[in-house]
């Protein structure tokens, strides 16, 4: 004999907090950290998909044997006109696969939800792992000093590393990190745990972009191009929840189409 879970009366406060969760606009969670930030129902929203990830291995697989020519031919130009390796990697943080407990009353003293919702957008609490690229800028580029962000001019930046930043070409090792998982090719860009950290100073809800699979291309991406300041990265942040907040194929395969024009115009390159 098997019994069965008596079902619950519908919690009219929960499914109305749901409610207005899904019509948060994405400019809500930039400007109203207090009322936002511990918004538990956003951390619902689901991390991964299916879909996602059979597009993701079928289109990385068929770009990885179409571009491999070119991939062997930058390859080429990075050791032939620069010193040091061909590739360079660097720990980035990834997804942060926790949610909300569902189970957990509205009652809970703010106090203690503040904590747990503070532990939750960590930095540490994404999975951090090594990102690849093509080497585009000269050994030792940030040795004996603390991480800066690229800038147009940057001398840093080989010649070669510059035409290869403008066209996206030393993004296209990442190819490899989508096939092992680490990466979507849609998504907001991996950043290091430094300028999460960083960032999180000015904008409180920064780190609630981990609620997506990090990508080589996004929203943020082919809209504003290459950022490198405070106000840069809150304009950036505010497309990527919005994408996190819509995603879906046909999202993804309208920023892989607008990537196309990004790649051949060299829009907001740095």
């Amino acid at each position: 004999m098997t019994f069965s879970k008596p079902k619950r009366a519908p919690n009219a406060a929960g499914s109305a907090l749901r409610a207005e969760a899904a019509f948060q606009p994405a400019d809500i969670f930039i400007s109203q950290p207090e009322s936002v930030i511990y918004h538990r129902d956003f951390f619902h929203i689901p991390a991964s998909f299916a879909w996602k990830r059979m597009l993701d291995i079928l289109l990385s697989s068929v770009a990885m044997l179409l571009l491999a020519p070119l991939m062997l031919f930058t390859a080429l130009l990075v050791k032939m006109t620069s010193p040091g390796p061909v590739l360079f990697s660097q720990e980035r943080i990834g997804l942060d696969r926790r949610t909300a407990d569902r189970r957990r009353h509205m009652s809970t003293p703010p106090s203690m939800e503040r904590r747990r919702q503070n532990r939750r957008i960590n930095p540490g609490f994404g999975k951090p792992f090594k990102m690849y690229k093509f080497r585009t800028m000269k050994m030792d580029a940030e040795k004996g000093g603390k991480p800066v962000l690229a800038r147009k001019g940057d001398p840093r930046i080989t010649p070669i590393g510059a035409i290869m930043r403008k066209s996206r070409l030393d993004e296209l090792p990442q190819f490899v990190n989508v096939l092992r998982g680490d990466m979507s090719i849609v998504g907001p860009r991996p950043e290091r745990a430094y300028f999460i950290e960083e960032m999180k100073k000015e904008i409180p809800n920064f780190p609630l972009r981990l609620r997506a699979k990090p990508g080589i291309t996004g929203l943020a991406q082919v809209e504003l191009g290459y950022a490198n300041d405070t106000e840069g990265m809150r304009n950036k942040l505010r497309f990527d929840l919005q994408y996190i907040q819509s995603l879906s194929a046909i999202t993804d395969l309208k920023i892989l189409l607008k990537t196309v024009s990004v790649v051949l115009t060299g829009k907001g390159a740095c």
